[in-house]
């Protein structure tokens, strides 16, 4: 049953919401209409900061590599801060500041879904901050505990490669039964759950749908047509680009990107529903001590009007939650689509037990 847009993220705002309630003691990315603004919560927003002493800024960061460095070099433009940068796949990055915990060695993560800062932040590796640039910001979209800052955000696609397509006499799969036809064998390429957010809100997402039994008979079966599962959820859809692969199991801004650069790449999304991220940035709780305002300043200006409009100017089809940043021609939406209402509070805390089962019933089982 197709949901509003409307209504996907108010459920997703009540789950995280819960989270909220138990973290303080009560129990334990064509035309582009987005909400309206209604940032309630933007109460508790803290000042606008200021640059610190130091003029660099230590980052981890899951956006692909070829994008970020053009938003880093205008904030260094803007600011004078040099941003220092570290690419790894959004589980990486989790993962790295997990591990680096008593001797944090970056001050920001940047980019990635609220599944993983919803689990940082439950694990205590963030430290609380809640921009004041999120006036234009849907309230469905901001974190109610203050951490974690919205910035983007994007769904689940099917990106195909249209000459593979062209060549077979076929049309795009329209389904999540479509991607079962023996005649996609070898042909489909995603990341793995364990090392990339992207494949593990597909991941998520199929549990949603088909249910603890239903989705490991389904990957199964899946696990036939695919031709490898890459590191990062970026990576896939390159791969299909360069036709390598017929199909990515993608973001909607990440299958889109290549199209930029004349890649022969379009989307079809599953009519039986999809998951989406809303992806993020906040700071390392620990961080360099002299790079926190820097850190906070870099925040405001990603949830700024100013510095979300640079995703457009970069030919990024990443939707801005800030309503008032410019958009790219053809980016897709959420309320274009039929989406799932996605437990983003669900899927943080049982990530580590499914991916851990997808990598023993999936990745590393024979194909028939």
């Amino acid at each position: 049953m197709k949901k509003s847009t409307k209504r996907v993220l108010a459920m997703v705002l009540t789950a995280v919401m819960l989270l909220a309630l138990t973290a303080c003691g009560g129990g334990g990315g064509d035309t582009a209409q987005q909400p309206p603004a209604d940032s309630g919560g933007d109460s508790n927003a803290a000042e606008p900061a200021a640059p610190s002493g130091s003029k660099e800024l230590t980052v981890y960061t899951a956006f692909p590599e070829a994008e970020v460095v053009y938003y880093f070099n205008e904030f260094e433009k803007e600011t004078g801060i040099k941003v220092n940068y570290i690419r790894l796949s959004a589980g990486e990055m989790l993962t790295r500041v997990e591990a680096e915990k008593e001797n944090p060695q970056a001050t920001l993560m940047f980019g990635g879904s609220t599944d993983n800062y919803i689990a940082a932040v439950e694990k205590g590796l963030l430290e609380p901050y809640q921009s004041s640039e999120l006036g234009n910001t849907p309230a469905s979209y901001i974190d109610p505990t203050g951490t974690w800052n919205p910035i983007y955000v994007g769904c689940i696609a099917f990106a195909c490669n249209k000459e593979w397509f062209a060549d077979k006499g076929m049309s795009y799969p329209g389904s999540w039964a479509d991607l079962l036809d023996p005649a996609y064998k070898g042909e489909i390429i995603m990341a793995h759950p364990a090392t990339s957010g992207t494949a593990y809100t597909v991941l998520a997402t199929l549990v949603q749908l088909k249910g603890d039994d239903g989705v490991w008979e389904y990957l199964g079966q899946l696990n036939n047509n695919m031709s490898q599962y890459t590191k990062s959820g970026a990576a896939a859809p390159n791969a299909v680009a360069m036709g390598e692969a017929a199909i990515a199991l993608t973001f909607s801004h990440d299958g889109l990107q290549p199209t930029a650069e004349g890649y022969p790449i379009e989307l079809s999304f599953p009519s039986d529903g999809t998951g989406y991220e809303v992806g993020a940035t906040a700071l390392i709780k620990g961080g360099k001590a002299e790079e926190q305002e820097n850190a906070k300043l870099f925040i405001d200006w990603m949830c700024s009007e100013k510095g979300q409009g640079l995703y457009a100017e970069n030919n990024s089809f990443r939707v801005p939650t800030n309503t008032k940043a410019a958009v790219a021609e053809g980016l897709v939406t959420l309320d274009q689509v039929e989406v799932i209402d996605y437990d983003a509070v669900w899927a943080a805390g049982a990530k580590s037990d499914y991916c851990n089962q997808f990598e023993e019933k999936i990745a590393s089982a024979p194909k028939e």
